[in-house]
């Protein structure tokens, strides 16, 4: 099983790196530096993860993938 993909991007708005897990509904994080938001990204994901486990409600599949990795066939 693939992973899910994380964006990581600079917020002026916030003064930091924001991470986001697409796939995730509202599933992201805050650092100082791009590391920072990846380790929150992935605690996140492994609550968010265990919230709808505990729920039961369906966990979506990994399927984003940033438009630069899509090709046309």
């Amino acid at each position: 099983m693939k992973d899910y993909h994380i964006n990581i991007f600079y917020s002026d708005a916030d003064k930091g790196y924001i991470a986001d897990i697409p796939d995730l509904d509202a599933c992201s994080a805050l650092g100082k530096t791009p590391a920072e938001a990846l380790r929150q990204a992935q605690l996140a994901k492994k609550a968010w993860l265990e919230a709808a486990r505990a729920e039961g409600k369906p966990i979506p599949r990994p399927r984003y993938r940033p438009v630069i990795y899509q090709t046309g066939s």
